[in-house]
Formats: structure tokens, sequence, C-alpha cells
């Protein structure tokens, strides 16, 4: 491991790394969810370091591309039930923490859709509840085999609406009703088939599989795939008549890049391009 962040922590254990950095490869970070004894439950702490890394890796220029797996046999099992719970003795009943872990939940998934690198999950074991809008919310998802997925707060009287909105912008609104009422698991191949993860791979695979796509986008010209995610986002929310107006003006700002003149230029000239991000 080549860096790790400035160490966050749960209350619960102080000397508790919650998320570890890496630099696997050149232009691509790993982020590594760190409480397997936990099944890597979403606590505030883990939420903000997180949210703080994120951000980080979007502004710096030595990286283009970001893979998030997790510590474990677990990808996530959602919110922090336990440290919710034990809220529940505060003067409010909880009214204030619950906010603030939703408040920064919501933050922390914006922040992944904000970041202009693309962001790879690598899933391996289960994903649930807020662990499957972690997924959901990823750019792109690698699946290994023996992965399952789930939305399951209804079967604890606490239904998904969170998980919710990043879920129901993947699979189709069918999909996501029948996730969030029934509660049931999905297998990684039926994950893949409803477009929740983009491949399914061997088991012990997911990583392997996620950092080769990242390796592949870390490759191109960074200001280009920036553009091209932040357009895809934007343009998603838009009319039809909009979208098209939009996208072409994005195309016709990125037409006037140094990056896209190299590219259409090495492409004619049959050579490799020499991308400068800019």
């Amino acid at each position: 491991m080549q860096h790790q962040p400035e160490a966050s922590t749960d209350s619960a254990a102080h000397s508790e790394v919650l998320l570890l950095l890496e630099r696997p490869a050149p232009r691509v970070a790993l982020l590594t969810l760190n409480r397997p004894a936990a099944r890597n439950a979403l606590s505030l702490a883990l939420l903000e370091a997180l949210q703080s890394a994120v951000e980080a890796l979007g502004r710096d220029d030595d990286v283009s591309a970001i893979v998030l797996a997790a510590a474990g046999p677990v990808f996530s099992s959602g919110h922090d039930l336990k440290e919710l719970t034990a809220h529940r003795a505060d003067a409010d009943a909880g009214l204030v923490f619950f906010t603030e872990t939703m408040t920064r939940c919501a933050a922390t998934m914006q922040a992944i859709i904000a970041c202009p690198k693309p962001v790879i999950a690598a899933v391996s074991g289960t994903a649930t509840a807020a662990g499957c809008q972690l997924v959901a919310t990823c750019d792109l998802a690698v699946a290994a085999e023996n992965a399952h997925f789930a939305t399951p707060g209804v079967n604890i009287g606490l239904f998904c609406s969170t998980p919710m909105v990043a879920l129901s912008r993947n699979v189709s609104r069918k999909t996501a009703m029948e996730m969030l009422l029934l509660g049931e698991m999905i297998t990684a191949e039926q994950a893949a088939a409803h477009g929740l993860v983009n491949r399914v791979v061997p088991q012990g695979q997911a990583l392997e599989h996620a950092l080769a796509m990242a390796e592949k986008i870390a490759a191109k010209s960074p200001l280009t795939v920036s553009i091209g995610k932040r357009a895809f986002y934007e343009q998603a929310q838009m009319p039809l008549a909009e979208a098209y107006a939009y996208t072409a003006d994005v195309m016709v700002r990125n037409m006037l890049a140094r990056d896209a003149e190299e590219g259409i230029g090495a492409f004619l000239g049959k050579r490799k391009p020499e991308w400068k991000g800019c």
C-alpha cells in the first residue's frame, strides 16, 4: 500500500481504521471499506470518511479512476443498526443523530455521483440496504458470482427509502418495487440481468476485474472522462429536447479542448495519443 489517509475511527473502536486507500496502478485509487467485523456497516464515521476520501480523490490530478471494495466476506450490510439503536437513549429519542446519519449518507452518495472520476464497485459477498444503495450509486459495478443484493428494510419495519433513490435509477420500476416490498436477496446473475451491476465474474475475482476496468479508464483522457461522466448524469434528468441541446453544447466545448484535438489527430495519424487533461 503506497498511501493511507488519516485514520477515521468509530467511537466503539478508537484504533479502527475505517477506510483504506491504496494506489494499486498508475492513476488508479482503491478505497476499501474496513469494518469486516461489523459487516462493513456504514456508521456515521465511515460515511464521513468515504465522502471525504471521494472528494479528495476527485481533486487529485494523479487519479483518473476509483475502485471501491470491502474487507471481509460482506461488501456492506447497510446502516449500522447497533449505532442507530444506541441513540434511541438520547433525550430526543435519536432524532438528531438519525437525521445526521441519513443526511450524511445522502451527501456521500451524491459525492460519488459528483466526483469527476468514475467510481467502480468491486462486490464480493452481500450488499444490502444502504450497502446495495452504495453499489447502485457507483458508476460501474463488478460482482463476484457469490455476491447477493437486497433492500430488506421492510422486513424489520424500516423501509429502504433512501436506498430506493439509487436502486430505482438503476433497475426497472417493477424490479425496484419487488426488491423493496419483498426484501428478498437476489443473486449476482439476477443483479446483472436487472442492470444493478455490469459484470459477474468468478468468486474471488471481482477486485481484479474492477481494477482492470479502472486501468482502461485511466488510460483515456481524464478531461474527456470527466466531461462525459458529468454530462451523463445531467442529461438523464432532462426532457429529450433539452438533453440533446445540452449534450450538443457539451460536445462543442469538448471538441475545442486540446485533448480532443490530440485524440482525433492521433486517430487520423494512426499513432498513440498523448493526453494532457486540458
